[in-house]
């Protein structure tokens, strides 16, 4: 189990891993030893040019670190080991910091594939469940999440240890249920084209619901953005507001048995992110898991699969620390 913010112990003989969270805005680092993770380090994407620059000024503070390798996790697609990061000018590129840096290895992840890799060393109390029956050991678990865009990734258990299948599953095509949904679609359609998942389970996909609930029902509404939707909802003070995240739980649910069936995931299904922590309670009460068992004849399948939110600060740190721990025993995964 990784102890994260502890006191890191160094020494050149030593298993200690650079860890990194790499988003548009932000950057976060921090030294990984055995089940020990370093306070972590908070790094503004703007105040260095490239991520080299922003490794150097973070191993800087940290002189006696002897470092046997890094983890580092971003926002995209990763092609051979590198990440063109799409809301910043930064690259991460695995290569060049493995040379630059003068360590053995270097892995770059997607941002899912690491929220994956946290799954096995998560504990009861850093999940809010939300029914299902018990998970079945060994068995494939599905993380997911909206938050800026809808990401999806799977954590299976090969023959040589777990391994993640990264996926771009939340442009999969949003899927209705009801007439009222497929109106909501049949709105957004115009508008973007291809109406993915993402479109309506994101934080812009909570605007998107709001606006076409307002559309389709004829009415002038304040412009609010996600916070204020969830805030609203829950509250009840805005009844648009609680239409779309009722809209918003119940698409999730959709989505979220989707993945299980496809992914064959009785490990459990995992909601991660920043945005569906804030509405835990009326996420419980809403359609959410009405809508994961609902699969005609797989609904039974489905009903034994549990479905529990991330509640943990820094679940990617916890999945970064487990991989670098594998990647130290066989590090050409």
């Amino acid at each position: 189990m990784v102890e994260l913010g502890v006191e890191v112990p160094v020494n050149e003989h030593s298993n200690e891993f650079v860890l990194a969270d790499i988003g548009g805005t932000h950057a976060r680092f921090a030294l990984s030893i055995g089940d020990a993770l370093g306070p972590l380090e908070d790094i503004p994407v703007a105040s260095y040019p490239s991520t080299a620059d922003a490794m150097r000024a973070f191993l800087g503070r940290h002189p006696a670190s002897r470092p046997r390798g890094a983890v580092l996790a971003g926002a995209g697609p990763v092609y051979r080991n590198r990440i063109a990061m799409t809301n910043s000018p930064w690259v991460i590129d695995g290569v060049e910091l493995r040379d630059s840096f003068d360590l053995p290895w270097v892995r770059v992840i997607n941002d899912f594939e690491a929220l994956a890799w946290s799954l096995p060393d998560l504990r009861p109390s850093e999940l809010y469940s939300i029914g299902g029956g018990r998970a079945l050991a060994g068995a494939p678990a599905v993380v997911l999440g909206p938050g800026t865009g809808l990401g999806v990734a799977c954590l299976v258990h090969g023959t040589q240890g777990p391994e993640v299948i990264v996926s771009e599953g939340g442009h999969a095509t949003l899927p209705g249920a009801s007439q009222r949904e497929d109106a909501i679609i049949a709105h957004l359609r115009p508008r973007f084209g291809h109406v993915s998942a993402e479109r309506a389970l994101s934080g812009g996909g909570l605007v998107n619901l709001y606006e076409a609930v307002a559309a389709l029902d004829g009415l002038t509404v304040a412009k609010r953005d996600a916070a204020e939707i969830s805030r609203e909802g829950v509250s009840g003070a805005c009844p648009t507001s609680r239409a779309a995240l009722g809209l918003f739980c119940a698409f999730l649910g959709t989505f979220a048995g989707d993945a299980a069936l496809m992914f064959g995931a009785r490990g459990g299904v995992y909601v991660a992110g920043g945005i569906v922590p804030h509405f835990l309670e009326f996420l419980s009460r809403s359609e959410f898991r009405a809508r994961f068992e609902s699969k005609g004849r797989l609904s039974s399948y489905v009903e034994a699969v549990p479905t529990h939110v991330i509640t943990h600060k820094d679940p990617a740190f916890v999945g970064l620390a487990l991989l670098a721990r594998e990647l130290s025993r066989r590090p050409m995964i």
